[in-house]
């Protein structure tokens, strides 16, 4: 047989969606793979089996549906104080996924380098090695995950074409400050670097922290990507709608890649999610209210079960040490967890590019009921440890 191609010679299976197995496999509480169990909004849903009938069922726009783009242009201009034309500065993608592809793809020559803020959602270096790049890691260190300007500058100085930023942060809860941000922005300045943004938890930020969008920052709006999609603000991860919003001139690039990519997100999906885009102010108050509550309920638990955890200020993620218990083997540890506790986690050395193996990531976009469950769950761990170990 010919052989496969060497850029993927590195790539493992992705550990979440393989932990979400492994709850199966178990019978145990999925908090691993960063789903709701609750349904999205009943205007959505209602779109949806009108849409059914009515169609469209046949290809959009390859970018996005007119309107689509258009109610997003407004909702998007809302909250980020920036203008965007639905024609010219949108793409929408096949979720939040398809748009950090076509967005590296579109700016990143092969052999150019891209900075990695680590811990990083695991997609972003697998992105980098499949568009040629080489991937600059910049630690954030806890417990409040930092970068230190010795590290950023020394990576900047190595004229990368890119820097990825995913804010609010996965795996770490972490949401930038505007003072961080702008340090980023006079750099990205400085070596005519490239933004790329992961903004899909832009609506789950817990007060006192304030998400700042890059793009929005004095000059930053021409050498910014902004990525995001639909699929975390209202609880849709199944319909991957997402998007890139950018300068004209790059978004040019980005429907051609993402036009040989996918074609286009599903035409019907769009028409029906058009009843979130349009949602007043008191939906995403709500939302917030909401995931308040949820982290709340799950951090008490882990509280009352002597854990030690970062407080996230943003997303549904919480970070958890474990060395305790083992801190040497986080892998083995998940596995056990998910079959003996009965709750699924991930393990952190997945987000690292650093040696870490005594963290794992719980997230807490579950009914309260399901965080209650899992709580209780926890409340047995140290019993349950003592007796078996592995």
């Amino acid at each position: 047989m010919p052989t496969t191609s060497t850029r993927t010679h590195g790539f493992t299976e992705s550990v979440i969606r393989r932990m979400t197995r492994v709850a199966q496999t178990y019978g145990a509480i999925n908090l691993s793979q960063g789903f709701p169990d609750f349904d999205p909004p009943k205007a959505l849903q209602e779109a949806l089996a009108k849409i059914a009938f009515e169609g469209p069922h046949q290809y959009a726009v390859t970018w996005g549906s007119s309107v689509f783009r258009e109610k997003l242009a407004k909702k998007q201009e809302r909250f980020m104080g920036i203008p965007i034309d639905p024609d010219k500065n949108i793409v929408v993608t096949c979720g939040g996924t398809e748009a950090m592809m076509a967005a590296m793809l579109s700016v990143v020559n092969p052999g150019d380098k891209v900075i990695v803020f680590s811990p990083f959602y695991e997609n972003y270096g697998a992105d980098a090695i499949l568009s040629g790049a080489i991937p600059l890691y910049v630690p954030l260190n806890p417990p409040n995950f930092d970068f230190e300007k010795r590290a950023i500058d020394a990576a900047f100085a190595q004229k990368p074409k890119a820097l990825i930023l995913c804010n609010p942060s996965n795996p770490t809860g972490k949401v930038f400050t505007r003072s961080e941000l702008t340090y980023i922005a006079s750099l990205a300045e400085k070596y005519d670097t490239w933004v790329i943004t992961d903004e899909v938890y832009e609506h789950i930020v817990f007060p006192p922290a304030e998400h700042v969008y890059f793009a929005s920052l004095p000059g930053m709006r021409e050498r910014t990507l902004s990525t995001s999609s639909l699929s975390k603000t209202y609880s849709i991860t199944g319909w991957r709608l997402g998007y890139v919003i950018g300068p004209a001139e790059a978004l040019d690039v980005v429907k051609k890649v993402h036009d040989f990519l996918t074609v286009g997100a599903a035409a019907p999906l769009q028409e029906a999610a058009i009843a979130g885009l349009v949602q007043p102010q008191s939906y995403y108050d709500d939302l917030l209210e909401s995931y308040i509550s949820k982290r709340d309920v799950f951090l008490s638990y882990l509280d009352k079960a002597g854990l030690t955890y970062t407080r996230p200020q943003g997303a549904y993620y919480v970070l958890v040490d474990i060395s305790e218990f083992d801190g040497s083997d986080d892998v083995r540890f998940c596995e056990w967890l998910a079959k003996e506790v009965k709750v699924a986690a991930v393990p952190g050395s997945s987000f690292f590019r650093e040696k870490v193996t005594h963290l794992i990531r719980f997230h807490f976009a579950k009914k309260e009921d399901t965080l209650v469950a899992a709580g209780e769950n926890l409340l047995k761990l140290r019993e349950i440890w003592k007796k078996r170990g592995y």
